[in-house]
C-alpha cells in the first residue's frame, strides 16, 4: 500500500459541508483514511531572498492509503468537493 494525498482546490461551485461526515466515515470504514483537514491561511518562507506567494488555490487535503493511484482516484466517489465539480489533485507520498 502507498500513501496518497488528495488536494482539494478552491474551484467547487457549491460547498457541501454536510457531505463530509458520511464521506470520511466511509473512508474510515474501508480502513484507508490517514487524516485530513481544511487548509487555512499561511506564508512561504526562505532562508535567503524573497519567497514566492503561497498556493492560494488549495483549500483542504485528505491522506489515504491505496495500492495504486487509480485506486486512490476511486476513493473520490462521494467526496463532496469532487462531486460538486471541484478539482482534486492526487499525489503519491513516497516513503523514504
Amino acid at each position: 500500500m502507498a500513501d496518497y494525498i488528495l488536494l482539494m482546490r478552491d474551484d467547487a461551485p457549491v460547498d457541501d459541508n454536510e457531505g463530509w461526515d458520511p464521506y470520511l466515515r466511509t473512508l474510515k470504514q474501508k480502513g484507508v483514511f490517514e487524516g485530513g483537514s481544511a487548509i487555512g491561511e499561511g506564508i512561504c518562507v526562505r532562508k535567503s531572498g524573497p519567497a514566492p506567494a503561497i498556493s492560494g488555490h488549495l483549500v483542504g487535503y485528505i491522506r489515504v492509503t491505496a495500492d495504486t493511484i487509480d485506486q486512490a482516484k476511486l476513493l473520490l466517489a462521494g467526496n463532496p468537493h469532487f462531486e460538486a465539480g471541484g478539482t482534486v489533485e492526487i499525489r503519491e507520498l513516497p516513503r523514504a
